[in-house]
This record gives C-alpha cells, sequence and structure tokens, in this order.
C-alpha cells in the first residue's frame, strides 16, 4: 500500500483531495492530506449540488477505462478530502491508479 488507495472486497478505496472550480482539470500528483498522502484532483465544477463529486469520478473513470457508474464517494461527499470506491478487480487498478499519483 502506497498511502493513498487500499483494497477491499472486490474494490479500490483512493483518498483524493479535490480542487473545485479550477481552471486547468486534471490529475496533480500526490499531496499530503489531514491523514496521510492524498492524490489531488482539479475539476472546472463548483462544488454545489454534487457536481463537483460527479466530475471527479467521470475523471477517475475516464483514467481507468470504466463506467462512472463503477465509482463513488465512499466517504467526505461534501469535504474536499474524500474516499472514493471504485468496484472492479483491485489488480487491474492498482496501475492505473499509481500511473495517476
Amino acid at each position: 500500500m502506497t498511502g493513498f488507495w487500499r483494497t477491499e472486497a472486490g474494490a479500490l478505496l483512493v483518498r483524493i483531495k479535490v480542487q473545485p472550480k479550477s481552471r486547468r482539470p486534471g490529475f496533480e500528483g500526490l499531496r499530503p492530506g489531514a491523514d496521510g498522502p492524498r492524490l489531488r484532483v482539479a475539476v472546472t465544477e463548483a462544488p454545489e449540488d454534487g457536481r463537483a463529486n460527479r466530475a471527479v469520478c467521470a475523471a477517475l473513470a475516464a483514467a481507468h477505462g470504466v463506467p462512472a457508474s463503477v465509482i463513488e464517494v465512499a466517504q467526505g461527499a461534501t469535504a474536499r478530502e474524500k474516499t472514493l470506491r471504485i468496484s472492479g478487480d483491485p489488480s487491474l487498478l492498482i496501475p492505473r491508479i499509481e500511473a495517476l499519483a
């Protein structure tokens, strides 16, 4: 484990820090968080009505080549620091998430 992700049965949990209303969306590597490193994700959407959450899920889905429906906010729906659950085979998901860091 590298600190920003962990596995559970049939899923990968990824700790992220969201930068809403960013001019340049994308993945910005690892950043320190309150409880360890997190993958920083910038999105152009505002944090209103769950738009930023949906944008983060869509960005991770595109990076992993999976539908957005397999990604959900497991923790921190209204916070900038979140934990996302990506359903699927962790052995296939880990190399892709490591590449984003």
